[in-house]
């Protein structure tokens, strides 16, 4: 496991919003962080990467992360894609590239071949960007360094389907290099992508296991997601 989480807990505000969450993300895999608006999937990631407070035990690659700074934590290998995008609107698109870089020589070969618009749009405010075009400044930003775990949290929430084809694209691409742990609603994308799932309801694991078991039934998987699992496109 790169990624082992146990008894996780995060109070906030006075609610209880994750409830004893345990989970692991196989190396060399994409794992896909599953559930209905409000199950706490957000909450996840962002109590694995240090930014809310929390209790239990988080362990990077074997290493007991439980506790740590976000920065530390990054710096062990870990690049993020947060669900707002996080980006700097007043900064050009190099520049919020340029931000993120922490390994002495940053893939951006890599990231433009992906994005072969942000190369031509370098020099652009990343405020004036469509949603689209920020996603992948995002995207780019996890991928610039050579991390052994990517969190990518909705990544293709409210993108238009082209540009939901290229986010595909590029994250299949980003899991034949590195460990993925995708937060996504997109099950084709899901489909596609995740060879392990883990479903999380009303702050708790309700299921956790291969992606092919649960998106091949239909009544399992509308029991836990309320969706079904066919058609679509990612």
């Amino acid at each position: 496991m790169i990624l082992d989480v146990t008894d996780l807990h995060v109070r906030l505000a006075g609610s209880h919003i994750l409830q004893g969450v345990s989970f692991g993300v196989r190396a060399d895999r994409v794992t896909a962080l599953l559930g209905r608006n409000g199950a706490g999937k957000t909450t996840t990631v962002r109590a694995v990467l240090g930014l809310v407070p929390s209790t239990g035990r988080v362990l990077l690659d074997g290493a007991d992360v439980t506790g740590r700074r976000t920065h530390a934590i990054v710096r062990r290998g870990v690049g993020y894609a947060p669900e707002d995008r996080g980006v700097f609107g007043a900064l050009t698109v190099a520049e919020n590239l340029r931000l993120a870089e922490r390994d002495p020589r940053p893939r951006y070969d890599l990231v433009f071949d992906l994005f072969p618009e942000l190369e031509a749009r370098s020099r652009q405010p990343a405020g004036t960007l469509s949603g689209g075009q920020q996603q992948m400044v995002a995207i780019g930003r996890a991928l610039l360094n050579d991390n052994r775990l990517l969190i990518v949290d909705e990544p293709t929430k409210g993108l238009a389907p082209r540009v939901v084809a290229e986010v595909a694209s590029a994250l299949e691409r980003a899991g034949t290099a590195t460990t993925v742990l995708l937060v996504e609603q997109n099950l084709p994308l899901v489909r596609r992508l995740a060879t392990d799932v883990v479903v999380l309801d009303q702050g708790r694991v309700a299921h956790a296991g291969p992606a092919a078991d649960l998106l091949g039934d239909p009544e399992r998987a509308r029991a836990l997601l309320g969706v079904a699992t066919g058609g679509g496109h990612a």
